[in-house]
């Protein structure tokens, strides 16, 4: 019963190219998210770097091999022979050939960097489905292997899933998490849906056209073509879009096999899949506090952990990915690290609690005022409002006068009271005019922490910062420093003004 109800929502819940069905598109996708990779600054400053690696076929650097339209032919026949997929060339294919080999070549060369990271990934949960390992290329032409990737329409992911498919195939999307973006929970479903899109079509070909347009599409495209059952046959029945959408997968197997023929030298990246691993936060944590605990740049927490949407990893035992040795790291402290965490917590909550007080308020009520209003006005709920004032079923008479309770800012919080009493204690005792020397240990006295300090091994700003009990800002804002300054061991900071 599940599967079949699951099948009629794939029939009515395309994907976003459904709604689109315009004669003209403003851009074809494919070149158009091989364009948005180039926009992601992030891959080109964390995750891949330049290879020096030589051309296996001994080109010149700046050589752009051309090839004559047999040779595409021929190398895909090789291709197809030990394929399920119909990898045939013809004219609709070549101008994505040539798009991925000759006029996209940067951004193909990043692609196959990060299929270092991603492939291992697809190729184990493919196996695992009992599907064609050739389908890992799908997410090629889907995201051009970017986590981060969304469509203008809001398809997410490497496997670009619209929400409500997304909510089919049992992905959690919420205020803090998006598994659309997690390369492993979005490539199982991306293996179910496809697997139940070849149960309905029985062809990969059809398979793929489905999974552009939805399968409600290809079964109009049937219908309009007479009960046509190949891909070739429908494909003048399909939106634009899925038209290109087939021939550029065969494309994407073209290039993605034979870049060594084109020139094309693979981008290294930083950290390939082998090279990561997982573990289980207790707690909550930030980006920012994973990047400065572990000492790990801002971008990679960021980049390796793409299905948090707000840089926060909420509670309920979530994963943090990192490199291996970061998360050696992070286990062998971790008690450390969530006492860290509870200290400045506690902290925050101090200066917080020192710095606001309540405060009552009285409003007349005016004629025409009615409790959502006053609420309003004052930013209370209007249950609070009940129950302060005991209002009854008769609600408010103009003239009542009405008590509320309202937290402010304290123009006195207890930190300045006390450092102005410190400051005092530091007169009375020091009879005596204060010399520098004098001047130096009344500062340490009023702020409870040395003047300054001198950079050990391991030190990070965070770490100073919960050391001393100082706000990392105020830190920062004495040293004239930023969060990603790096520090060298001898090194000398300030703590106090």
């Amino acid at each position: 019963m599940k599967q079949f109800f699951f099948a009629i929502v794939l029939l009515f819940c395309g994907r976003e190219e459904i709604a689109s069905q315009n004669i003209l598109a403003p851009d074809d996708p494919i070149a158009a998210m091989l364009d948005s990779l180039g926009t992601k600054k992030i891959l080109d400053k964390i995750y891949t770097r330049a290879s020096d690696q030589k051309s296996k076929f001994h080109f010149a650097a700046d050589s752009i091999p051309v090839c004559d339209e047999f040779v595409f032919e021929n190398r895909l026949a090789k291709l197809d022979a030990a394929s399920p997929f119909d990898l045939q060339y013809n004219a609709n294919v070549k101008p994505y050939i040539e798009l991925y080999v000759m006029r996209k070549r940067q951004m193909l060369s990043k692609i196959l960097g990060l299929s270092q990271l991603y492939y291992p990934v697809f190729e184990e949960i493919l196996d695992r489905f009992n599907l064609p390992l050739e389908l890992k290329h799908l997410a090629v032409i889907e995201s051009a292997l970017n986590p981060l990737a969304r469509s203008r329409a809001g398809a997410t992911g490497l496997w670009q899933f619209m929400y409500p498919t997304a909510k089919i195939l049992d992905l959690s999307i919420s205020s803090y998490i998006d598994e659309r973006s997690d390369p492993y929970k979005a490539t199982v479903a991306a293996c179910k849906y496809l697997q139940e899109l070849y149960t309905m079509f029985g062809d990969w070909q059809m398979v793929l056209a489905a999974y552009n347009a939805g399968p409600g599409t290809i079964n109009h495209a049937i219908r309009r073509s007479g009960g046509k059952k190949t891909y070739w046959e429908i494909r003048p029945y399909l939106p634009l879009e899925t038209q290109g959408y087939v021939p550029a997968f065969i494309a994407a197997n073209y290039a993605m096999t034979y870049y060594p023929e084109h020139n094309i030298i693979p981008a290294i990246p930083q950290k390939s899949y082998f090279e990561l691993d997982t573990i289980i936060l207790k707690e909550p944590m930030t980006f920012m506090q994973i990047s400065q605990i572990l000492e790990v740049p801002l971008e990679e927490v960021q980049y390796y952990n793409p299905v948090y949407k707000k840089q926060v990893i909420p509670s309920g035992g979530n994963i943090l990915t990192l490199p291996r040795k970061s998360v050696g790291k992070f286990i062998t402290n971790e008690n450390e690290i969530y006492a860290m965490l509870h200290k400045q917590a506690e902290e925050q909550q101090l200066v917080t609690t020192s710095a606001l007080k309540e405060v009552q308020i009285s409003h007349i009520v005016k004629k025409g005022e009615y409790l959502s209003s006053i609420a309003r006005k004052y930013g209370v709920s209007v249950a609070d409002l009940k129950t302060w004032n005991l209002i009854g079923r008769y609600g408010l008479k103009p003239g009542r006068k009405l008590v509320l309770y309202k937290v402010v800012r304290n123009s006195t919080p207890m930190a300045q009271t006390n450092g102005n009493t410190a400051r005092d204690s530091a007169k009375q005792e020091n009879k005596q005019p204060l010399t520098k020397e004098n001047q130096k240990h009344a500062d340490q006295n009023i702020t409870g922490r040395p003047h300054a300090y001198t950079i050990k091994r391991g030190d990070t700003l965070y770490k100073i910062a919960l050391d001393f009990s100082i706000p990392l800002e105020e830190l920062l804002g004495i040293n004239n420093l930023k969060k990603e300054t790096a520090l060298f061991v001898g090194q000398k900071i300030k703590l106090t003004p």
